[in-house]
């Protein structure tokens, strides 16, 4: 793989932390029966958890912070974690309650049928005070946390605000995932009120165009639905890109994802990349069948950062990451368990 000297995401340093609350996923099935059988199926995972669980993977050094109650289903938590590679020593052990949420088997979570059930979690009680964030980012040179973090609580925002600033000051690397859910912000605020506030801080911003308007104010074409062409999705990628760049100037970087419904039961997907004043665009991808949507937006983000951490360009990058989110749309779980070697030999 080729590298060059204008890789605007190359990061100094090695460590990657993300930042965000564990969840567990319990998949009632449609019909209702695993009422009879007494069986439901549970996944590990939480948005900035997937994103580690892929990078320690694919090789790269990979801390996860959260906060979750000091009891044994914790420590065995813990102890999954850990055997897949992540460190867990910036985990908090304290609070009553572990953030849970319900989604039927293969469906997304922004499907309208989501049911959250994280009100007054440990992770969601978290106070900026709390935190030793020297001790957090020693040895780190990139964090990641996503738009989930701030859409649960005022004192979370607080919490978000303080690693953000103290990350800033070391010349941490910062990205976030525009992850936009609607059932989350419930405390008085808006996505608005909170989000540029704090994307002024980050270095690359990820998401989808209709996320940015939601979450940042940017402009969004009238007639976009109307045209409905790879084309139009494309133009507005870019033009999104470069509002966020101008408005957000420590922004080096945005990334989009499309994915659309493909012959009723499949996924049309590709991503974008804007870095450098250049504009990149991924292949293609379709399927007639997937699944599991969920964690395939994580796997994106692992993604730009791995490839950035492999000195890759930007293209090279988005191919990869591309592939990856694509790749995790056919794995039941939260996190890809696809090794680096089989990603790359899926890229188109």
């Amino acid at each position: 793989m080729s590298t060059t000297d204008n890789n605007q995401f190359q990061p100094q340093g090695k460590g990657v932390l993300t930042f965000g609350e564990l969840l567990l996923r319990l998949c009632p099935d449609v019909n209702g029966d695993w009422l009879n059988s007494n069986q439901m199926p549970v996944f590990v995972g939480g948005a900035e958890l997937n994103v580690a669980t892929a990078l320690a993977l694919w090789g790269i050094p990979t801390s996860y912070m959260t906060v979750i109650p000091d009891n044994m289903l914790s420590r065995q938590l813990m102890g999954y974690i850990e055997a897949r590679g992540i460190n867990t020593s910036t985990i908090k052990l304290q609070g009553k309650r572990m953030g849970i949420y319900y989604l039927n088997s293969g469906e997304d979570v922004k499907h309208a049928g989501v049911i959250y059930d994280r009100a007054n979690s440990a992770f969601a009680e978290l106070q900026p005070a709390e935190i030793d964030w020297a001790a957090v980012f020693e040895g780190i040179s990139w964090f990641h946390f996503t738009a989930i973090c701030p859409a649960l609580s005022e004192n979370v925002v607080a919490v978000c605000e303080a690693a953000l600033k103290y990350a800033a000051a070391k010349g941490i690397f910062i990205s976030l995932d525009l992850n936009y859910r609607a059932k989350l912000w419930q405390y008085g605020k808006q996505p608005l009120e909170v989000m540029p506030a704090l994307a002024q801080y980050c270095d690359l911003i990820m998401g989808n165009v209709w996320a940015a308007e939601l979450m940042l104010g940017t402009t969004l074409a009238a007639n976009l639905k109307d045209l409905d062409t790879e084309q139009a999705y494309l133009k507005q990628a870019e033009d999104t890109s470069k509002e966020i760049l101008s408005r957000f100037p420590k922004c080096k970087s945005v990334a989009n994802t499309y994915r659309f419904d493909f012959q009723e039961t499949g996924i049309k997907y590709y991503s974008t990349l804007y870095t450098a004043s250049t504009f990149h665009h991924s292949a293609v991808y379709t399927t007639a069948n997937y699944v599991d949507k969920v964690g395939s937006g994580d796997c994106f983000m692992a993604g730009l950062i791995y490839g950035h951490f492999q000195g890759h360009e930007p293209q090279e990058t988005l191919d990869f990451a591309t592939a990856a989110a694509f790749n995790k749309l056919f794995i039941a779980s939260d996190a890809t368990s696809s090794t680096a070697a089989e990603i790359y030999g899926a890229i188109k």
